[in-house]
């Protein structure tokens, strides 16, 4: 018989990428790091009655996704940063303005679509992997892609033509 994982290993073994899906899908560190500390606090509470051990990590996703959903409703759309805006980059300024319009876009979306996007192109994950993960349909998966990437070029179409 094998030996069942213990909570403390699921959160060290997969903290690292949980952590990434949250950040994408909220958009800054601070929140990214409560999101997914509330979300492993949950699990961890729920951890014996978890069945399938595996299944875990998307147990802990769809509850990320979950109240970064009911946050997305509630707050008025504020942005964080960790940094001042006067601060100067270095670089290709051309190319970080086109990342930060980009990613200003993807942090326009809802939480649903954020998360499609980032399981299915950040991740790697399939449709059906990514429809496992949050816990819905591969056709959620397939629309709330579509949905998204239409979004996002109808958006980035708007900011070039401004530029």
């Amino acid at each position: 018989m094998e030996e069942e994982m213990t909570f403390e290993e699921f959160m060290a073994a997969r903290w690292a990428s949980l952590y990434r899906f949250a950040y994408v899908l909220v958009g800054d560190h601070f929140r990214a790091e409560d999101l997914l500390q509330e979300a492993m606090a949950r699990t961890c509470v729920r951890w014996r009655s978890i069945r399938d051990k595996g299944a875990a990590e998307a147990y802990v996703r769809r509850a990320m996704v979950r109240q970064a959903s009911r946050a997305w409703r509630r707050r008025d759309r504020e942005t964080l940063v960790g940094q001042p805006p006067d601060v100067v980059q270095v670089g290709n300024v051309a190319e970080a303005a086109d990342r930060q319009a980009v990613w200003d876009e993807v942090r326009r979306l809802p939480p649903r679509m954020r998360a499609a996007l980032v399981l299915r192109y950040l991740e790697g994950m399939s449709e059906a992997e990514a429809a496992e993960a949050l816990g819905v349909g591969v056709g959620s998966i397939k629309s709330q892609t579509h949905h998204a990437l239409k979004r996002l070029r109808a958006a980035m179409t708007e900011v070039e033509i401004v530029l």
